[in-house]
């Protein structure tokens, strides 16, 4: 039974009024499902999602743009691609840039 001094949220998809908590998981579910249901971590083990902002870890040679991005190097508003191990994101002077998730570390 849900504690009645929860917050309670109205519920588009069913039309009716749930607890807080339970919007949340639901939430929570919904963006698993959308991302393919994988957990992509980074280099040292945090939850990555879409939109976070990552640092390199290493010096990484881009194959086919004849560029070394060094260590240190901030990458903006990544997106999961749905593959545990790679993520898509741009860089200012490479667009369509795809990354393995163990060179990249949360910022």
């Amino acid at each position: 039974m849900a504690d009645p001094d929860d917050d309670y949220v109205y519920d588009d998809a069913s039309g009716e009024w749930i607890p807080a908590a339970e919007a949340a998981a639901k939430k929570a579910a919904a963006e698993a499902v959308a991302t393919g249901g994988v957990e992509v971590r980074d280099s040292v083990g945090n939850l990555l999602a879409d939109g976070d902002s990552v640092l390199l870890v290493k010096d990484l040679k881009v194959k086919g743009a004849n560029q070394t991005l060094p260590r240190g190097t901030v990458i903006k508003s990544i997106r999961l691609t749905g593959d545990a191990q790679e993520i898509d994101c741009r860089h200012e002077s490479i667009k369509g840039l795809v990354l393995r998730a163990e060179f990249v570390r949360k910022r």
